[in-house]
């Protein structure tokens, strides 16, 4: 089999990769997908299922696609480590849409019990993975939603023994997986099992896209400044304006309906709001788990130069500087990402005037990204034209100025 042509990348920008597989119910309906770890495009299976697996998992299909983009209305399914189950690392979202896998492998003992305990108790669904009987995963059956049975593995006698101890809970939906054959599938309707996966119905679909790559020293920044109950708002918005990458992963988490944020948003300060504090330190603990490595210097350097000189010229078109802000720092990602300001803004919960200013380049703020752009092209004569100020040149400088300055603090 010849792998996919890997695209070509600009600097600053990186692959992100993840794999989604239908779970189907018995009318061949999709009605969930399991998310799992690909570290390629071209890869047949996760290859490592550790926290940073099921941290790259839940950072690439919440923050970088969009959980919807990933798998639409439907449920999602996500293998969650050790760590995740007993609170040394914590879930950024919350549990409408999402079930967490209880791995074969985690050893259940009291501490993971009293922590899958808590976790049903806040509205999470448990799914225990690839389930058999004689193990300590018999404890969780109680808080059980899903229970998954590896039929490619289970010999027919033992399966009924495991179909008929689950339902002694009435609250438990079948699932069974690696399904290779039709006799495989035949089971599943003897024995009533709900939800189906495997080879058989449909294989893993990777699913890759061009992200930015986020600084390392402002993930590690934006961690500290968080590290707080009571963080300091003004100093987290600083860090996270300063970097377009977590900008945009910020504004992806909190247009995810598993974050259950409604509305719009107009500013990163009013993003930060909206989600919270403890939310966005959730989100900065996977980035440090992550280890994303430096974007380039003179990338960032252009994306917030342009945001700042749409912030400077903004009360010249009685416009809000937060608003210019966002929208000049979206088209600057959008072009590093080789998408368009219309496509990339159908991704994000942002305010009518910001998306049609995008979409469209409508009212004046997209008179705002006109001059900015005109700028950038060399076409001085409409920026001239079109700018309501005095001093273009010296608000450019003003903008150059500040990315030089906050790019230099973090590097």
């Amino acid at each position: 089999m010849i792998p996919p042509p890997v695209p070509a990348l600009s600097p600053g920008t990186r692959l992100v990769h993840v794999a989604r597989q239908p779970i189907f119910d018995a009318a061949g309906d999709v009605v969930a997908y399991e998310l799992l770890f690909r570290g390629r495009m071209d890869a047949i299976d996760a290859g490592r299922r550790d926290a940073y697996a099921t941290s790259q998992v839940i950072l690439n299909a919440f923050a970088e696609f969009g959980v919807g983009a990933v798998v639409g209305d439907r449920t999602c399914f996500i293998n969650v480590t050790r760590e995740f189950l007993i609170g040394e690392l914590t879930l950024p979202f919350g549990p409408e849409g999402v079930v967490l896998e209880v791995l074969e492998s985690i050893t259940v003992d009291d501490e993971v019990v009293a922590g899958v305990t808590a976790l049903a108790e806040a509205g999470y669904r448990i799914a225990l993975d690839d389930f058999e009987l004689g193990t300590a995963h018999e404890r969780l059956l109680p808080l059980a939603s899903y229970v998954k049975l590896d039929l490619l593995q289970s010999k027919p006698g033992d399966l009924a023994e495991v179909v008929r101890r689950c339902r002694a809970y009435p609250g438990i939906v079948l699932v069974a997986e690696g399904l290779e054959t039709g006799e495989q599938l035949a089971l599943t309707n003897r024995y009533g099992i709900e939800l189906r996966q495997g080879y058989v119905l449909s294989r893993p679909q990777v699913l890759t896209a061009t992200a930015l790559t986020p600084s390392r020293m402002h993930s590690l920044q934006l961690l500290g400044a968080l590290s707080t109950v009571d963080g300091d708002l003004d100093h987290v918005l600083e860090i996270i304006a300063a970097d377009p990458a977590l900008t945009l992963r910020l504004l992806r988490a909190t247009n995810s309906a598993a974050v259950g944020i409604p509305g719009r948003v107009s500013s990163v300060r009013q993003a930060v709001v909206l989600v919270g504090l403890a939310q966005v330190r959730r989100w900065a603990m996977l980035m440090a788990v992550e280890e994303a490595a430096d974007a380039t210097p003179a990338q960032m350097a252009d994306a917030l130069t342009r945001a700042r000189l749409c912030e400077n010229i903004a009360p010249s078109f009685t416009v809000s500087p937060d608003a210019a802000f966002m929208a000049g720092l979206i088209s600057a990602v959008a072009q590093l990402l080789g998408t368009s300001p219309s496509a990339l803004a159908h991704e994000l919960p942002l305010s009518l005037e910001i998306g049609t200013a995008l979409a469209r380049g409508a009212g004046p703020l997209g008179q705002v990204l006109r001059v900015v752009s005109a700028y950038e092209h060399g076409d001085l004569t409409e920026a001239a034209t079109a700018y309501r100020g005095d001093d273009l040149v010296g608000s450019v400088m003003a903008a150059m100025r500040w990315s030089t300055m906050t790019l230099g603090a973090a590097l």
